[in-house]
């Protein structure tokens, strides 16, 4: 049946009628079909050339490197980093970390092109369309890197639009950054780089390190279910932090395996073994700089690294500098890990049995209070600064001041441009208390004319009184919380930990830690003047001050530098005879400097008046023969000159001005305060025929690339003539002949003991023909020492550290250390008798045989009860229960 004509009309005229509408419908789509099609063109170009990075950018993507610290065969001593980050080359990669990886999160890696089409499909319908969540996502790992190394999935402050556009926005950069990533690396490398980016926690940057942390192992050396579980972190690693949710890293790992299997990575057999093991975090250990197998060199080594790097020819082609803890450099040092291994416990073997007698002696003493006939007021009021010091240093103390004092500082600092320290207000409360005292601060150097005149004006202004009834309030707080107990962790060495838990208060851990001695002991070849060891203190998570370059008084071991310029300039003999007797240096005599006769005397207080070989004076430190050389000298010069050719810098001033090695003839005696590293060096030359070299320990730096960016020259130069320093190498072998602990060791053996005043610093430098140890032993604070000379001499203190250490080297055949090297002599006539007996024949004969030398009983060497021979005079034992207690 046909239409009728009138029906066709109508339609014929609304069809006219809405042509227009249809045609701009028409018009109006194609504009928007092609419109979002540029839009998307110029939003892919945008993104492309302005928010991806450049090619140039990804083939040098940034991420933090940590820097290692290398012994001299290459194992790993320490690690500088802000990440914790080691690379790994695809090459050395576990194939177990690879094929997890691909399983899991991208079985068609090797197939897309950074862009997988069927995962993004797949995403697309099941999870937008069907509203399924289990449809996994469609990122691939390249897309994943570019996210990791380029991406910011910041959303903080946008609404729910912003982000929609925001997320898009960033996804498409990042598909455009993959394939740019797929072009610019092999398949290999961006597996590489993935696994190297990735932050595992716990201060695990890149699959090295996590291996480290979590299995205490190389990531070479994890098995397959290790190896799935890093992976499995790789979803949410603080989800499946297997620490914290190990029920969770395990359901995880099982996901990992089943994949693997699904892959044919594993076998079926390997798989259901695998899936029932065990989650093992035994070995897991978070990293930081504490746990560095030598944790003070690596502290002290930061100095040196940067001072290097801040060398035009030791920076970048753009004049940048490098990063230590960025840039992934790599410090190649001398450090021999034998040598250090057994340094360490050489001394924690010693310094475990001498803190016991420490404690026992200082048992019902307080080391902050305790007087001694000399100890006046004001040492006492000294050493309760220094423990003010100590807790106002402390985090508690940090952490508490600023709600007391920063208002009231930032209106002083405001108002007299002047920064308000606790030092400050004590020192104008000192003023207020007693009127004057500023003057004496002047004088004294302890503050300048601008410090007081700023100190004047606030006493004066209107925030005085608020900055001391703040201060009064804020040491109320702070001793408030110092003296409340609390459960905590303290040193011991009496369990392999070194630690303990106890309960108690701040104020007394303070005390408590500061009254273990410390040492600090420096190992050199004197062939090389390489350094092999090097112990800054007892435990660096306690004690993380570095005691090889700090100063401290050196004693007698100074006196072999007297004796090698008397010797060297005299041709002196060592078997020369001396009278033990009184010796006055008298005021401005010949070249000499002090404004008074000087007399010193000799440990014991009294002299023998017997006549003595110098090598007989030197092995018992008598005060009157070093004496007695420095006057015929008439000079310090010479034997500042010495050391200065030794490595200790003559010119060298401290702080308020005066020299670190005195123009006094009291450094015959050991007047000066140096540290173990030039005292080692100065000692490595009598073991080097008389040549001094700078002791070194970074032999290379090398950055990320392995580009030699520093290379240690040798330092090296005559500082004694060869016939004069064998001398003093045989009267230095002489010093030790027999005593225990070097009576047993089959290397051949000199050295020199020393003790200050009061048994502050107790020290020993060994030498032997390939290895130089300066050791030293004593408090942080000096008045943190033994009563006696029978505990605190130099060779109770630190002789038998040298003494255990290379009888270890000895009977460790791995360590390589030759113990039937022997000093070398020069060839031909020394020119200097040291034979004794021969030199007696041209001479007067001399008072006592070469081996019947006088008594030991000078400065170093007392009877193990504490008396001198021919004395009666016992040290002062009598104390109470040792402080340190537990486990």
């Amino acid at each position: 049946m046909t239409e009728p004509q009138h029906l066709i009309s109508i339609k014929a005229a609304l069809q006219e009628k809405r042509a227009p509408l249809y045609r701009t419908i028409i018009r109006w789509t194609w504009r928007l079909l092609i419109g979002g099609l540029a839009a998307i063109l110029i939003l892919f170009l945008s993104i492309n050339f302005t928010a991806i990075p450049s090619f140039r950018e990804l083939e040098d993507p940034s991420s933090a490197l940590a820097s290692e610290v290398l012994a001299n065969n290459n194992e790993v001593l320490g690690r500088y980093f802000t990440e914790n980050r080691v690379p790994v080359a695809y090459e050395d990669l576990n194939p177990y970390l690879v094929n997890a990886l691909i399983s899991t999160e991208d079985e068609r890696f090797r197939e897309h092109c950074g862009i997988d089409a069927r995962a993004v499909g797949r995403v697309a319908f099941r999870t937008i369309l069907l509203r399924d969540q289990s449809a996994g996502g469609g990122s691939t790992l390249t897309q994943q890197l570019a996210k990791m190394l380029y991406s910011d999935r910041n959303f903080q402050g946008m609404n729910k639009i912003e982000k929609l556009f925001a997320l898009i926005y960033r996804k498409l950069r990042e598909w455009i950054t993959a394939v740019k990533l797929e072009r610019s690396y092999t398949k290999e490398e961006i597996l590489a780089m993935y696994l190297n980016q990735f932050n595992f926690i716990n201060n695990a940057y890149g699959v090295h390190a996590a291996a480290e942390v979590y299995f205490g192992k190389d990531q070479s050396q994890l098995r397959i279910e290790e190896a799935a579980m890093l992976i499995g972190m790789l979803q949410n690693p603080s989800y499946f932090n297997p620490v914290r949710f190990p029920e969770r890293a395990m359901r995880r790992r099982w996901i990992v395996l089943y994949q693997m299997r699904n892959n044919k990575a594993i076998t079926e057999a390997q798989f259901n073994e695998l899936k029932v093991k065990p989650l093992d975090m035994s070995h897991f250990k978070r990293v930081n700089f504490t746990d560095d197998t030598a944790p003070y060199l690596c502290s002290e080594l930061k100095k040196d690294i940067s001072k290097i790097l801040d060398a035009p020819e030791c920076r970048r082609s753009d004049g940048s500098k490098y990063n230590i803890y960025k840039d992934g450099l790599r410090i190649y040092t001398t450090i021999d890990p034998v040598y250090q291994q057994h340094a360490e416990e050489a001394m924690q073997e010693h310094m475990k049995k001498l803190q016991g007698r420490f404690f026992q002696v200082w048992r019902g003493r307080d080391p902050w209070t305790y007087r001694t006939r000399t100890t006046g007021a004001e040492e006492i009021e000294n050493r309760k600064e220094s423990l003010m010091s100590l807790i106002r240093d402390g985090d508690r103390y940090q952490a508490i001041r600023p709600k007391y004092m920063d208002a009231v500082s930032d209106r002083v600092q405001k108002r007299y441009d002047f920064e308000l320290r606790d030092v400050d207000i004590e020192r104008m409360l000192d003023e207020e208390r007693k009127p004057g005292t500023f003057g004496k601060m002047i004088a004294d150097g302890i503050a300048t004319a601008d410090q007081v005149s700023a100190y004047r004006s606030i006493l004066n202004g209107v925030e005085w009184e608020e900055v001391k009834n703040q201060y009064r309030s804020l040491q109320v707080a702070i001793k408030k919380v110092y003296e409340t107990k609390t459960r905590m962790k303290v040193f011991t060495w009496n369990n392999p930990r070194f630690e303990m838990d106890t309960i108690m208060s701040p104020i007394d851990s303070l005390r408590y830690h500061r009254m273990f001695l410390q040492t600090g002991m420096m190992a050199v070849d004197p062939t090389t003047s390489e350094i092999k060891a090097w112990v800054g203190g007892i435990n660096f998570k306690y004690f993380q001050f570095d005691h090889i370059r700090t100063d401290r008084q050196v004693g007698s071991t100074f006196k072999p530098f007297v004796y090698a310029t008397a010797i060297s300039q005299q041709s002196i003999s060592p078997c020369f005879q001396v009278y033990d007797q009184a010796v006055t240096i008298p005021a401005r005599y010949q070249n000499f400097t002090n404004i008074t006769d000087w007399t010193p005397k000799d440990a014991s207080g009294n002299y023998t008046g017997l006549r003595m070989t110098l090598k007989e004076a030197l092995k018992n430190s008598v005060n009157s023969i070093s004496t007695y050389l420095m006057k015929q000298m008439g000079d310090t010069e010479p034997v500042r000159g010495l050391c200065n050719n030794m490595g200790i810098d003559s010119s060298a001033r401290r702080p308020n001005g005066q020299y670190r090695i005195p123009k006094q003839p009291s450094i015959c005696l050991g007047a000066a305060d140096l540290t173990v590293f030039e005292m080692t060096g100065a000692y490595a030359t009598f073991a080097n025929n008389g040549m001094y070299g700078l002791p070194f320990v970074i032999k290379r730096i090398e950055d990320k690339n392995g580009r030699t960016i520093y290379r240690s020259l040798p330092e090296e130069h005559v500082a004694l003539p060869p016939n004069a320093n064998y001398v003093m190498l045989d009267m230095l072998k002489y010093n030790v002949a027999g005593v225990p602990g070097i009576n047993t060791l089959k290397s051949e053996v000199g050295g020199k003991t020393g003790t200050t005043n009061d048994q502050s610093d107790g020290w020993f430098m060994g030498v032997t023909p390939r290895l130089v140890v300066g050791t030293w032993v004593g408090g942080e604070d000096r008045w943190i020492r033994f009563f006696t000379l029978a505990d605190g001499q130099g060779s109770k203190m630190a002789r038998p550290i040298f003494a255990g250490f290379i009888s270890r080297l000895e009977k460790d055949p791995k360590s390589g250390y030759d113990f039937n090297a022997h000093f070398m002599r020069p060839p031909g006539d020394l020119g200097i008798e040291i034979n004794c007996a021969n030199y007696a024949q041209g001479d007067a004969a001399p008072t006592q045989d070469e081996e019947d030398f006088f008594p030991d009983i000078y400065n170093d060497q007392l009877n193990e009860d504490g008396t001198i021979p021919g004395k009666a005079k016992k040290p002062d034992d009598t104390f109470g229960d040792q402080l340190e207690g537990g486990n």
